[in-house]
């Protein structure tokens, strides 16, 4: 199983995805954005995984490597690839299937709910489980998707794209770890609003809650899997 990861801060890596991959014997290969973006000449993966960052779809001027990573998931979505996308991971999926991407109505970070919705032939999400945030905007849904989740501050948590993409804008695979290095990097961005919760709440999460988004990342990985 080869599977591609597109990574854009060094912060932001799988998470507990790993674990899933490594019983999988997966081949992994990077695209390290932050120290090169270079991208494999054509997609013709089993997996291909992007994931999130604190940048935006629209800075292009800034890092002009975000066209041409847009222009490899809609080729690899072409090919019908698995493709999973991750916070800023599932808002590039959404650029790229050409849909809106704007700042959300509010900040969410933190431990939220996320209701599931019901969608015929598609993932389904539980019809409620708190999970981790760290985002600011959000997308319209591409055409032809369907809803998947939403959440009191977000409507479009997550999204599916025909059999072979999902977009999740929450992340399941976050670690104690991951969580910790976001709060180093991002920490600035706790200031107290009615969906950002700060420091103290966020890690008060327990090891329940770790296991519970951890072992949903891996229904979606094996929803998505090749069979």
């Amino acid at each position: 199983m080869k599977v591609h990861v597109l990574q854009h801060v060094a912060f932001e890596g799988i998470g507990s995805m790993e674990g899933w991959l490594k019983r999988r014997a997966a081949t992994v290969t990077h695209t390290r954005f932050f120290t090169s973006p270079a991208l494999p000449a054509n997609p013709e993966f089993d997996l291909v995984i992007a994931m999130g960052g604190p940048m935006s779809v629209h800075d292009e001027a800034e890092f002009p490597w975000l066209a041409e990573e847009k222009r490899f998931l809609r080729a690899a979505m072409e090919r019908q690839v698995p493709v999973l996308g991750v916070c800023l991971g599932a808002q590039l999926i959404a650029s790229a299937l050409e849909a809106r991407v704007c700042q959300g109505r509010e900040k969410e970070i933190g431990w939220f709910d996320v209701e599931g919705q019901p969608a015929a032939d598609a993932f389904c999400f539980p019809e409620r489980i708190k999970v981790f945030h760290w985002h600011g905007e959000t997308f319209d849904l591409p055409p032809g998707a369907q809803h998947l989740a939403r959440s009191a501050a977000c409507f479009n948590q997550a999204f599916a794209y025909r059999r072979n993409v999902l977009g999740l804008q929450f992340h399941l695979e976050a670690t104690p770890a991951s969580i910790e290095a976001m709060i180093a990097h991002c920490g600035r961005e706790l200031i107290p609003a009615p969906f950002v919760q700060g420091r103290e709440e966020i890690q008060s999460a327990t090891a329940q809650d770790f296991q519970r988004i951890n072992t949903l990342m891996e229904d979606v990985l094996d929803y998505l899997a090749p069979r």
